[in-house]
């Protein structure tokens, strides 16, 4: 018995017809005809059982609006009414461009929306002047079991060709798709905690990722509820940027007769679902988008405040990953509803980038303060086909357990991995079925497991209070004590200083200061009625404006921990900027204690200056699993370096005879 295609073995067939573009096709433009072109030889192998049917049903029509009756006759939710198809468009040489138009033009109006996206007529006029149109037909049309790969399948070949398209365009293949083992442990962390809920009769469920791709994550939420709940009714909902992965996600939507809408556009700057609620949602945007295009959108949208999608605030310009989730948080169904959760692949970045009070930290404050943090899982590096760095599911919830209440989840997972017989771009290594049933099975007995001090893997999970994650940042300030001295430095200091440049009287100054070369004064006073006396006694004029003083007295002061403590005139003592230092010092603890404790030992005329404290939140994941490993000892390295050189030492012999 012969086994079905493979889709691995598809898409290299796929890949072989980039033979016939060498020459007059670089590279990276191989995609603009292989992926359209793919699709269409799908559809066709797709549409073959009933072509007949619809063309005898579209003859015998005689109305304007007959598109479902199609329909009926494809048994399909699309159709195409051509007397053409790949077979007799590859039979008939001088009329393919002809032939294929008429194919193309023959589709039912969802499909031509789909195509219009590859930009395909300019392409049949470039590979028929190139005259290689016949020929790359012909090929597609010797490809016989398009038909019978599953759509999960499809989806991987279609996957394989962009990943392997955006390596030649030196694009990020990560923009495009996610693994699959990636995506079902994610779906898996999801909706595990709902296992109860989605199994039960009557469910209806919208799901939305809002940077979709070819829709890989959609299609896996779907089936993952269906193998619970084979009578759930599953809406799915997308939206994409990039053209070519729209196209492909859309026609995989009709292929499977998926009720939902994927939308074509930018997330940020033009939301394809306003005012739509959703009951599950999940997305991998790529790592650290940077956003400056939409900025005007985006700012506008953000000073609506909580009316809009972006009312936490913004993140820095070249990293619109907090974005994505503000997006996604704004969508959740009302928790009055039936709630809602949602996962999110990130880098590391959004754990800890900003500091307090910026973009990135108030977003991680708001998120917190309104517990919609349910979890964190580490996943190993080299996961994803684009970067080897390591990666992070946020997944949230504004329906969170009562046991979860107020708490946050951090399990480790990096260990859980194999390495993959055979390296994918950066992907080396990858996460098998029982590693994500292990790490499933750890998130949701995670409090069992962080209670349990026997429990094997008791050391990678670990619960958190909210508040656990909120620091003050406090500015601490130390008296600027300073010495008065007339040098070679100082001179020269006063001599440069800008503010007394264009002052008439800077020459007889600095020459009066001169006279008082090598002297040293140990307080402001004394030094300032050795500069009197001697810039009296040249005859020449003493800086009365506030500017000029500050430059002179800024020009012959030297800091010194010895020196006299400089205050104002109000008495207040005044802080060198030079000694400022920060402390974070957590929510949960009084400043005044902390700083007792942590700070006066070591320097005792340190003070806060309260009115420049600030709030923030960071979650130093690494930090909380960090296990210390002690060196080797010194007589193993000496040991080994002994033998390295005698190794060495016995391969020069040889060398040298």
């Amino acid at each position: 018995m012969t086994s079905g295609p493979t889709h691995s073995k598809m898409a290299s067939d796929i890949w072989a017809v980039a033979d016939l573009l060498r020459g007059d096709y670089k590279r990276h433009e191989y995609g603009q005809v292989i992926l359209p072109f793919t699709l269409l030889r799908r559809l066709d192998a797709v549409m073959a059982p009933t072509r007949d049917a619809v063309r005898k049903r579209d003859a015998s029509l005689d109305v304007q609006n007959k598109e479902r009756l199609l329909e009926i006759a494809a048994k399909l939710p699309f159709y195409n009414t051509s007397d053409q198809d790949f077979t007799t468009i590859a039979a008939d040489a001088p009329s393919t461009a002809k032939n294929l138009r008429d194919y193309i033009n023959g589709f039912s109006p969802n499909v031509r929306r789909i195509l219009a996206r590859f930009d395909l007529d300019n392409e049949i006029t470039r590979l028929a002047s190139a005259k290689i149109l016949y020929k790359v037909v012909g090929r597609f049309a010797e490809m016989r079991d398009l038909d019978k790969l599953s759509n999960h399948d499809m989806g991987y070949v279609f996957e394989h060709l962009i990943r392997k398209f955006a390596e030649d365009s030196n694009e990020t293949a990560g923009e495009h798709f996610t693994p699959r083992e990636v995506i079902k442990l994610m779906v898996n962390l999801l909706i595990a905690p709902d296992a109860d809920t989605v199994a039960g009769e009557g469910q209806v469920i919208n799901i939305l990722d809002p940077a979709c791709g070819t829709g890989g994550m959609l299609t896996a939420a779907e089936d993952h509820i269906k193998s619970i709940n084979p009578k759930a009714e599953v809406y799915l909902f997308g939206q994409e940027v990039n053209a070519e992965s729209w196209a492909v996600c859309q026609s995989d939507m009709l292929m499977r007769n998926q009720r939902g809408r994927i939308h074509y556009g930018n997330s940020f700057s033009d939301d394809g679902h306003p005012d739509q609620k959703f009951d599950y949602m999940l997305a991998n945007p790529p790592f650290g988008v940077e956003w400056k295009k939409v900025k005007d959108e985006v700012e506008a949208e953000a000073e609506l405040g909580h009316a809009g999608r972006f009312g936490a605030g913004t993140p820095r310009i070249n990293d619109g990953s907090f974005l994505f989730l503000q997006h996604m948080i704004s969508k959740m169904e009302p928790v009055e509803g039936k709630g809602a959760r949602l996962a999110i692949v990130f880098n590391g970045s959004p754990l800890f980038t900003g500091a307090a009070d910026s973009g990135e930290s108030r977003i991680r404050q708001w998120i917190l303060e309104n517990d919609w943090l349910e979890g964190i899982v580490a996943l190993p590096d080299q996961l994803f086909y684009n970067t080897g760095i390591s990666t992070y599911f946020w997944i949230l919830s504004n329906r969170k357990d009562t046991k979860f209440r107020n708490k946050v989840i951090l399990l480790d997972a990096r260990d859980q991995w194999e390495k993959m017989r055979k390296s994918f771009g950066n992907k080396r290594k990858q996460i098998t079925d029982a590693q994500i049933k292990r790490i499933t099975d750890l998130y949701v007995d995670a409090v069992k497991v962080a209670a349990d001090t026997d429990h094997p893997d008791h050391d990678k999970v670990k619960i958190f209070s909210t508040r656990d994650f909120g620091y003050q940042r406090i500015t601490v300030e130390r008296p600027l004590k300073l010495r008065f001295e007339i040098t070679e430095d100082t001179l020269a200091a006063l001599e440069n200083a800008k503010a007394l440049a264009k002052w008439d009287g800077h020459e007889a100054l600095v020459e009066a200061a001169r006279s008082l070369a090598g002297s040293t004064w140990w307080t402001k006073k004394e030094a300032a009625d050795a500069l009197h006396s001697a810039v009296a006694g040249a005859g020449a004029i003493w800086p009365s404006k506030a500017p000029l003083l500050k430059s002179l007295w800024g020009a012959v002061s030297v800091s010194d921990p010895e020196g006299e403590v400089q205050k104002a005139k109000d008495g207040e003592v005044l802080p060198d900027p030079d000694l400022r230092d920060y402390e974070n010092v957590p929510l949960n603890e009084e400043i005044d204690t902390y700083f007792a404790r942590e700070v006066t030992p070591h320097v005792p005329d340190a003070w806060i200056d309260y009115e420049k404290t600030k709030i923030g939140y960071e979650i130093p994941f690494t930090r909380h699993f960090y296990v210390y490993t002690p060196p080797r000892p010194l007589t193993e390295i000496d040991a080994e370096l002994r033998e390295l050189e005698s190794q060495i030492q016995k391969l020069l012999g040889e060398v040298t005879g």
